[in-house]
């Protein structure tokens, strides 16, 4: 496409943009082996069915399973039915159930990793809903995706946090579960900028003491605990964590604004990776992993250094539309015919936030076919008003 496409911009005007088309360096052929990482993988919505979005979602199977081979192809573990799968922004656990039924038969059959998000969003809370019945709705959910065969992902609970009266409640529910649990599993602290109804979570509003609650679970029960993910775009408070962790267990970074620094860190003191980002950078992703195999920590800086912009601003506040910007990247690469979303969240970002995440991804090397990004982007803007 030779014509420049006319992009709204934040200033009020209206610049013509075209491409850089920078080239994609070579990526893994393999899982990595400096770092172990997950990309939190979102869904494809069926664009065709004729359903309320605002109470139940159908999937596009083919085109969610396609993706999770993307991911899979390019090195990375996959981390399913988590927030950027739209868990508990439209995606309910009855399809979640089905989607990991499929997605962990899918990694069984291409001897893949698979790790599945476990909460409690089965549980319809009411005046009477107690910590008994947050547990039971835990471990409803822990059974089903070891009877699959997937790893867990304890995600965390907006019924306890709705329930609990205190710290000592969060661990009561943290230590049922865990001795429960057959393998050791990966626990999911996500902060209130991903989902509002977590604030105060582990009983505690200050930062740092609900750190120390946590990590109380976590050293008490080390042998069920494969690591802690935490989500609080705070990289101090991570590294202070990641120090304090018990051995054995990882720091898997859930840090979408300072994953570069957090996964190089320090010698031998690193955070490994859980991030919703991974979904959208994937190849430029695996390309840095890459060379940090390779001990060359200054071409893998120099790799992610120009994903950061992209990813500070897919996740700008509000933190939890961030999955309309990792959809719509999705899109503009090719990987599902259309842009639309589970429960109609692509009309949560404006029309210059997704011009600029064009731009960005553009300047990124994240554009595989710059033309047919073009194509795509010149349709919504039509669709916007740009003429």
């Amino acid at each position: 496409m030779s014509r420049p496409l006319l992009l709204p911009r934040a200033n009020g005007k209206i610049e013509a943009y075209i491409p850089e088309r920078k080239p994609l360096p070579p990526g893994l052929t393999g899982p990595p082996k400096s770092r172990h990482v997950y990309a939190a993988a979102h869904v494809v919505a069926d664009p065709l069915a004729d359903c309320d979005s605002s109470l139940s979602a159908t999937l596009d199977w083919e085109a969610t399973l396609a993706y999770r081979r993307h991911l899979w192809s390019l090195g990375f573990s996959v981390a399913e039915a988590m927030d950027t799968a739209q868990r508990g922004m439209g995606l309910c656990w009855e399809t979640s159930r089905e989607l990991i039924r499929r997605s962990v038969a899918e990694a069984k059959t291409l001897n893949k990793e698979i790790a599945c998000g476990a909460g409690t969003d089965q549980l319809a809370l009411s005046s009477d809903t107690d910590l008994q019945d947050v547990c039971q709705a835990y471990v409803e959910q822990c059974e089903f995706i070891e009877k699959t065969g997937g790893q867990i992902i304890l995600m965390s609970s907006r019924a306890l946090a709705a329930v609990a009266r205190g710290p000592n409640d969060y661990v009561k529910v943290y230590e049922k579960i865990l001795t429960q649990v057959s393998e050791p599993v990966i626990i999911h602290w996500l902060g209130d900028m991903f989902d509002p109804e977590l604030k105060g979570y582990w009983g505690e509003v200050d930062p740092d003491k609900a750190m120390e609650w946590c990590l109380q679970i976590a050293k008490e029960h080390a042998s069920k605990v494969k690591g802690i993910k935490i989500s609080l775009l705070d990289a101090d408070r991570e590294v202070g964590m990641r120090r304090q962790l018990p051995d054995g267990v990882k720091m898997y970074t859930g840090d979408d604004f300072n994953y570069p620094e957090l996964i190089l860190g320090e010698g031998d003191h690193y955070s490994h990776a859980l991030l919703g980002i991974f979904d959208a950078i994937a190849p430029i992703a695996s390309a840095a992993l890459k060379s940090l195999d390779e001990g060359d920590t200054q071409r893998f800086n120099e790799i992610l250094a120009p994903t950061v912009p992209l990813s500070r601003h897919i996740f700008k506040e509000p933190t939890r539309f961030y999955k309309t910007g990792v959809v719509f990247l999705a899109w503009l690469n090719g990987h599902q015919s259309h842009f639309r979303m589970v429960g109609g969240l692509e009309s949560m970002r404006s029309i210059v936030h997704l011009s600029e995440l064009f731009v960005l991804a553009d300047q990124a090397g994240l554009l595989t076919d710059p033309d047919h990004a073009m194509e795509r982007m010149g349709k919504i803007l039509e669709l916007a008003g740009v003429v």
